[in-house]
This record gives structure tokens, C-alpha cells and sequence, in this order.
């Protein structure tokens, strides 16, 4: 797959080096040349300088093939710009954009811009720690963990958590139903359309989990 990321910022180095780990093919644009370093010497994708809005720089970038675009520079006009064009001007499908205003990230949503909003992410997960979730990671012995959050759309509904689950890779643990109903994930519960799931994922599943449930949320890295 081949992925373009405009914004070579901590989050968008980030992101860089977990897709290229991953085996993608990754096209970081940033128009200052020094912020590649973030990258790393083992980065194997593509650098190209130059602004996320302008047409001839994205289409540099490889942005009329590109299975996914990001949009993470550090300001919410770019970034929804930059979307918008990879959206209207290369029909890219996939298409993220960070936005740290709340009710703008609602409004693009609206027009077919998935957009991450780290005020509102940051402060469910600060929110979490508080009230819901008194720990804060757990310990395993081996590798390294994710658990994330995601909402069950209509293809799976109906489905049971073991239909979900990977062995080894992916283990449901709880299902949000409503604001006053949680539940242990049992193999035969069977999912409804809007369920939160909590999981725990291996790295080598996340990709994977991200495409079956597009709103997916980030929860504790779980260090061995």
C-alpha cells in the first residue's frame, strides 16, 4: 500500500516509521528539508519538500496512486486543505487530517474527511484513567501490545466476539452497548451495530484491525 504523509512533525515521523515497518510504501512531504531527520536512518520511504497545499508538490508525491493520505502538519487550515484536495483532486479514499478544534473536525467529517482531534482524543483518555480505568497498562511477557477502541459497523454486526478475534493476535475484552452497559467479552456474545469494543492487538494486527473498523481510537501501549 502506498501511503502519503504530509507533516514530518513528531506524529507524522511517527506514523512514517511505524508504516514503513510495516512494509508500506511511504511518501513523507514537509517544506522544511531538516525535519527528515526525524525519520531515522532506517526509513526506506520517500522525502519530498514542499507545501501539503499545493497540486504539483502532491502530485510529486506520488498522490494520484496513493491507497491513503494523512495530513498531521501543525496547523488545522493546512491540514484540511491538503485533504481536501487529496479528496477532490485525486480521489484518494483514505484520507486523515488532524485537527485540534473540535467542532470544525465535526464539519468535515460531514464532508467525507476523517478527521483525529487529539483535544478530544486526550482528554477521553485522561477521562478513562480517572473514572473508568484505575490502571494504567498491564504486564506481559513477551512483545509489545496495543489496546484500542472501535465502533462496530453494520458488516459486523451480528457477529460473535470469537469471529473477531485472532489467536495470538487480537482479543476482545469489553463491549460498550450503551452509556450504562458494559460487558465482559465473551466468544458467543454477538456484536451490534454501534458496540464499542476495547481490544488488545499485537503489532502485526493493527493494520489489519484499523481496515475492519475505521473509527478506531488508540488506548495503553503495553510494553513487555
Amino acid at each position: 500500500m502506498r501511503y502519503v504523509i504530509v507533516g514530518c512533525g513528531r506524529v507524522g515521523s511517527a506514523l512514517a516509521k511505524l508504516l514503513d515497518s510495516d512494509g508500506h510504501e511511504v511518501i513523507v512531504v514537509d517544506e522544511n528539508a531538516a525535519a527528515f531527520k526525524r525519520l531515522g536512518p532506517k526509513f526506506k520511504g520517500h522525502e519530498v519538500v514542499g507545501t501539503g497545499i499545493d497540486y504539483d508538490v502532491l502530485k510529486r508525491a506520488g498522490a494520484a496512486s496513493a491507497d491513503g493520505f494523512v495530513a498531521v502538519t501543525n496547523g488545522d487550515n493546512r491540514n484540511i486543505m491538503a485533504a481536501l484536495i487529496a479528496q477532490r483532486m485525486f480521489k484518494i479514499k483514505r484520507i486523515v487530517a488532524r485537527i485540534y478544534d473540535p467542532p470544525r473536525g465535526q464539519m468535515y467529517r460531514e464532508l467525507g474527511v476523517q478527521t483525529v482531534c487529539p483535544t478530544t482524543v486526550g482528554a477521553k483518555l485522561i477521562r478513562d484513567v480517572l473514572i473508568e480505568a484505575p490502571w494504567d497498562s498491564l504486564n506481559f511477557d513477551l512483545g509489545k501490545l496495543t489496546s484500542l477502541s472501535a465502533i462496530v459497523g453494520a458488516a459486523d454486526a451480528g457477529r460473535r466476539v470469537a469471529d473477531i478475534e485472532e489467536a495470538g493476535r487480537v482479543r476482545i475484552a469489553a463491549v460498550r452497548r450503551s452509556a450504562n452497559e458494559v460487558l465482559v467479552a465473551s466468544s458467543d456474545l454477538k456484536l451490534e451495530e454501534g458496540d464499542e469494543i476495547s481490544a488488545v492487538v499485537a503489532p502485526n494486527a493493527i493494520s489489519d484491525f484499523a481496515k475492519r473498523f475505521p473509527h478506531v481510537t488508540p488506548g495503553t501501549k503495553v510494553p513487555a
